[in-house]
């Protein structure tokens, strides 16, 4: 269902200026066309389980647009790993254009609509299709990233294993969890200190025009990450750090 871009507008100017964030000129119209294309290509292929214009702005829009109040990205190179249907890293170049983003997805299917959405916004990004631990591998990717995000499912202990490797020393992963994080937090710290990372803080906010609270795990990159990680898949399912 095509919806009118002034139903979604309200919603993003409040959010945005409940967050004390001011979005760029063309922005509620890019996210307008954000929301339409998951909507239609939603049906064919599984990018989310959130539907309707108030749920998917609040709830994956203005939920990935915090992060911008929570670190800086402003010209940083950012990789989004496990993308999915494009949270957060699209939302983020919507409202930040200066960043340099790569989209990361192992899912054919999604990547092809990463590009479908770029190209339909005139977003200038890399999408990726591969899977985490072997584009890690590559010698120009590793350790190269200022920011790592990622809003996956898995537990941070797989998480870390997955994007540390590909952020540069002194630069940032930031994990996107629920407000119950802190028996990951504990059971990740290990990992956390083996691939050279180092736990920063751990920032809960509020997404605007909702009670949800989630939180921002935040690790520094302060050594680099040994060559043998991240491991196979498999190998880190079956023996996590």
């Amino acid at each position: 269902m095509i919806v009118k871009q002034d139903e979604l507008t309200d919603i993003l100017l409040q959010g945005a200026e409940c967050l004390g964030i001011s979005l760029p000129i063309d922005a509620t119209k890019a996210f307008y066309d954000y929301y339409n294309l998951l909507e239609e290509r939603g049906k064919s292929v599984n990018l989310t389980a959130v539907s309707g214009k108030e749920e998917v702005a609040k709830l994956h829009f203005l939920d990935s647009i915090c992060l911008l109040k929570i670190a800086e990205f402003k010209n940083s190179k950012v990789i989004d790993v496990g993308s999915g249907a494009g949270f957060p890293g699209i939302p983020l170049k919507i409202v930040e254009p200066t960043i340099d983003l790569t989209l990361l997805d192992s899912s054919s299917k999604r990547i092809n609509f990463l590009e479908e959405v770029c190209q339909n916004l005139s977003l200038d990004a890399k999408c990726v299709n591969s899977r985490a631990e072997e584009y890690a591998k590559e010698m120009n990717i590793r350790e190269s990233r200022d920011i790592a995000v990622s809003r996956a499912v898995a537990r941070l202990n797989v998480l870390a294993e997955l994007c540390l490797p590909f952020v540069k020393i002194g630069g940032q992963f930031i994990a996107m969890k629920s407000i119950n994080a802190d028996s990951e937090i504990s059971e990740a710290m290990k990992a956390i200190e083996i691939l050279g990372g180092k736990l920063t803080e751990k920032v809960d906010y509020t997404i605007p025009g909702t009670d949800i609270v989630h939180s921002a795990v935040i690790i520094q990159k302060a050594e680099k990450t040994s060559e043998k990680y991240p491991r196979r898949f498999a190998r880190i399912q079956a023996s996590p750090l």
